[in-house]
């Protein structure tokens, strides 16, 4: 497909002005000599001067336009006197309009004026006529000089308006210039904020964590380093990435959706830094295809429901040593652990096998288990791929920064992260129970709620950010979408 504009649409260069202002000028210099040659009170070799005069100096009306003009008004009026029709001063016309897209002369000339002045001329003139039967002498030798009034206020008042046309039009590319300059320096600076701040938020508590037990408990003073190994990892690769788009004139907007492998990744790094965090994702019926909602709850992977009384005891103890075992990275000490929780899982196989017997089910509980994990991820996977790349990275963003909030100022001990993918609309909530004191966009800082109500604000959703009466904060955003066929 050619990309290029019709030669009718092209603009023209200079050069090809002025070889069509030459042109022009020779053309009116023949038609001015089909009108000057009818003039008897002019000499034979005025007749040749006067068309020359004011068609010649026409070729120059681009590189000289206001001498140009001054002239050929000149010869225009001075041929009118002399009995040359009033097509004269359609010479001075041509030449005034570039006069008119002149930006120096323009604020200082009443255009409205001479536009009305010049309308009602030619409307008095086309309709009333001239009554030559009654009219005194001297009315009748005003038809040509109104005519010429006509011509040049017309050709001003058109001239100016092509001026003032085109520079609404530069002023209005200049506007969306510097829009376009402004929002990008907005997403660059939330972007980097969601980067920078949520990583070396994580860093600078950790870091604090080490250098306060490093004498005492170096073993959680390694576990701290080893978080801040992996947060300054993943915050040089997001910071990559991010260079990488702002370099690249092929991306259009933005980094790409992290899925919902980023989200839990978010939850591991909040669970890392000592938050106990709970994550529960719910898909609406009707969303993917799907014939109902299939709520589930998990921490970060690890959390094992107990199904029952008769599973209180060995599933509890289960489950409380994978937490265990989740927060060690020592390979001994996980080894130890993960004989441990083998032996739970085997003390409690019996209870299981009487509750899978009791609902009648064939299969182990295990095998039910993980097909029912298997069945809400697969749904979940294919709810979250229907939503727009922008809504489901502001949700991560978003995410992100109220995770990088619990962890640096709310000194809780528990959050709960709910995500709900409906049909029409994402929603995400997350509650801590922390003290509640934050910092509002209205104290002066605060940018990390200023970015995520932006985000909510560019889908046209709801954001609502704020302490709790039973302590705790909460972040709540609701995103509207369109599916993603």
């Amino acid at each position: 497909m050619n990309d290029t504009h019709p030669f009718y649409a092209r603009r023209m260069s200079r050069r090809q002005l002025v070889m069509l202002d030459v042109a022009a000028g020779a053309c009116a210099a023949f038609i001015f000599f089909t009108v000057t040659v009818h003039a008897e009170a002019l000499p034979p070799w005025m007749r040749l001067a006067l068309p020359a005069g004011l068609g010649l100096p026409l070729a120059l009306r681009r590189l000289c336009p206001l001498p140009v003009f001054c002239f050929t008004l000149v010869i225009a009026v001075y041929a009118a006197l002399m009995g040359a029709a009033g097509l004269v001063y359609l010479a001075p016309a041509y030449a005034l309009y570039i006069v008119a897209l002149s930006d120096r002369l323009g604020p200082a000339v009443p255009t409205s004026a001479i536009a009305v002045v010049s309308l009602v001329t030619i409307v008095g003139m086309t309709v009333a006529g001239t009554p030559r039967d009654v009219a005194p002498d001297w009315l009748l030798h005003l038809d040509q000089p109104l005519l010429g009034i006509a011509a040049l206020g017309g050709a001003w008042t058109i001239g100016r308006a092509v001026q003032e046309r085109r520079s609404f039009a530069v002023r209005d590319a200049e506007r969306m210039a510097a829009q376009a300059v402004s929002d990008e320096r907005l997403r660059i600076a939330r972007e980097l904020h969601d980067v920078v701040t949520h990583s070396v938020g994580l860093i600078a508590v950790k870091a604090g964590v080490a250098n306060h037990v490093m004498a005492t408990r170096p073993e959680e003073a390694h576990d701290a380093l080893r978080v801040i190994e992996t947060a300054s990892r993943s915050a040089l690769v997001e910071m990559r990435h991010l260079l990488g788009v702002l370099r690249s004139t092929s991306v259009p907007d933005g980094v790409p959706t992290p899925g919902l492998a980023g989200i839990r990744g978010l939850v591991e790094q909040a669970r890392l830094a000592g938050v106990e965090v709970k994550l529960v994702f719910r898909v609406e019926a009707g969303v993917s295809g799907s014939a109902g909602a299939l709520p589930q709850e998990k921490g970060a992977g690890r959390k094992v429901e107990v199904l029952g009384d008769e599973l209180a005891s060995g599933r509890a103890d289960v489950r409380q040593r994978q937490v265990e075992l989740g927060r060690v990275d020592s390979a001994r000490e996980r080894a130890v652990l993960g004989r441990a929780v083998e032996a739970g899982r085997q003390a409690a196989a019996p209870a299981w096998a009487d509750v899978a017997r009791r609902q009648g089910g064939e299969s182990s509980a295990g095998a039910v288990s993980q097909g029912r994990t298997a069945a809400r991820q697969e749904e979940e996977e294919e709810a979250w791929e229907r939503l727009p790349d922008g809504v489901g990275l502001a949700v991560y963003r978003i995410m992100q920064e109220a995770l990088t909030n619990v962890v640096k100022h709310a000194a809780p001990t528990r959050c709960r992260v709910s995500l709900v993918i409906g049909r029409e609309e994402v929603g995400l909530e997350v509650v801590d129970d922390g003290p509640g004191r934050r910092t509002l966009p209205g104290d002066g800082a605060g940018h990390g709620l200023i970015g995520m109500r932006e985000r909510v604000t560019m889908y046209g959703g709801g954001f609502e950010a704020g302490s709790l009466p039973e302590g705790g904060f909460r972040v709540s955003a609701t995103l509207p979408y369109e599916e993603v066929s």
